[in-house]
């Protein structure tokens, strides 16, 4: 007899003490320390006294022994007694953002990004249509088709019969290349009142830079940053990227991410940019034109006209705000109008989830 048997609840006991189990909190607090090991072995050794992390049989100085062994962390030349992380430590990083935003994603044969334009293309789509005059016979489906002939035939003769208006064939999709910029505010904003709102769009950058890597190894990304100024900065920099004294020069990054898409031969380009605040600088001959009251109406007309001039080169720029401010969001609205992009306003817990999902949408379009 199937039935159910009821016991007292008894908790698995603690995962075993060990590399792997530190390892993973290490590579999270050498993300939001941007890349200062010794800072995060620091906090480590707080979190291990606090809820006791390590043993008798494995202590710190035996997972710092094997960061050094498992070539994670190298001694820093410049000061000696130092550490510094490796490459393989910063893929690393990449790869646990991909994870720990987008999930663990399957590998593909190399991806490139689809286009609404069907017929004789790359990659089979879910839709379905009529056979037509010069489809491959390896695009008809069977099943449909034999169902079909079944429906439209089956009652009026004894005898199978399958026609040409019976068959139905699988769409197939082209696909093309992407170029995206990905902007990423650093100014003093992304730290104020105490919320850390650089750690999560760095994570967002690698994380994103990744899954460029692994499933769209024909696409370009570039990220570049803005505050006072705007710079393009290497993938391999991101878990170094820290805030600065900086205002908000939207201008500025926005055209460093039309001059680099400029120079890409796609079809497809878009700008993503994440920001927790309105734009108040601006770079003119002699320094630098500063306001952080209210909406300059100076810089905000100088940034409106960048949003239409993308919008006239066919690049959409879509936004990630970060704040919930009322007052900001009406700026963002007018932005987004000018460009005929698109905008969301994001809690930071969201803000990956958000950026991957407009990407895989955007990889449907040819704009």
């Amino acid at each position: 007899m199937v039935g159910f048997r009821f016991r007292d609840f008894v908790p698995e006991d603690q995962p075993e003490k060990g590399f792997e189990s530190l390892f993973k909190l290490f590579m999270q607090l050498v993300t939001i320390t941007s890349g200062d090991v010794g800072e995060a072995l620091q906090w480590l050794n707080e979190l291990d006294k606090q809820y006791g992390l390590t043993d008798d049989n494995y202590g710190m100085g035996n997972f710092i022994d094997d960061l050094k062994k498992k070539g994670y962390i190298d001694e820093n030349e410049q000061a000696k007694g130092e550490f510094k992380i490796t490459p393989k430590t910063e893929q690393g990083i990449r790869k646990s953002a991909l994870e720990e935003i987008f999930g663990k994603l399957k590998k593909s044969s190399t991806g490139n990004h689809r286009t609404p334009h069907t017929g004789q293309g790359d990659e089979q789509s879910t839709d379905l249509r009529e056979f037509r005059f010069g489809d491959s016979m390896e695009s008809i489906q069977m099943t449909e088709s034999i169902r079909n002939a079944q429906l439209n035939h089956g009652m009026e003769s004894d005898e199978f019969m399958l026609t040409e208006g019976d068959l139905e064939v699988r769409e197939n999709e082209h696909k093309s290349q992407t170029s995206t910029v990905l902007m990423i505010d650093i100014s003093h904003s992304m730290i104020l009142y105490g919320e850390d709102r650089i750690t999560p769009a760095k994570k967002v950058a690698m994380a994103l830079a990744e899954l460029v890597k692994q499933k769209y190894p024909k696409d370009f990304l570039d990220v570049i940053v803005f505050g006072n100024d705007a710079w393009q900065i290497e993938i391999k920099d991101l878990p170094y990227l820290q805030v600065g004294p900086y205002h908000t020069n939207t201008v500025a990054g926005l055209e460093l991410a039309m001059d680099l898409l400029r120079k890409r031969k796609t079809p497809n380009k878009q700008i993503f940019m994440i920001t927790d605040g309105k734009p108040t600088c601006l770079k003119e001959a002699g320094g630098y034109y500063k306001n952080s009251f209210g909406l300059d109406r100076k810089v905000v007309n100088k940034t409106l006209n960048l949003a239409a001039a993308a919008r006239r080169v066919k690049i959409p720029i879509t936004t990630f705000m970060i704040t919930s401010d009322p007052y900001l969001q009406k700026f963002v609205e007018e932005f987004t109008e000018v460009n005929q992009g698109k905008a969301y306003y994001s809690g930071l817990k969201g803000l990956g989830h958000l950026v991957f999902e407009d990407y895989k949408k955007n990889r449907r379009k040819t704009l």
